[in-house]
């Protein structure tokens, strides 16, 4: 996983990460590895960094991201 150790987020901003990772791996088709959910959880914290809030966004952009990397 990359570094975050300078990324600083109040609780509800983990909150609506925490809802948009289960979110996302909620989506993926089983046997859901450890690589996926680190790759979705990345994406989650780049995106929130950046500003995002919406858990609705949030998910959608890391399965988006997520697709893109794997293939």
């Amino acid at each position: 996983m990359r570094d975050f150790s300078d990324a600083a987020f109040s609780p509800e901003a983990i909150d609506v990460m925490t809802s948009a990772l289960e979110r996302a791996v909620a989506n993926l088709p089983e046997p859901v590895s450890t690589t996926q959910v680190n790759l979705l959880a990345e994406s989650i914290l780049r995106s929130a960094k950046s500003g995002e809030s919406d858990v609705a966004v949030l998910e959608r952009l890391a399965l988006l991201e997520l697709q893109i990397t794997l293939r």
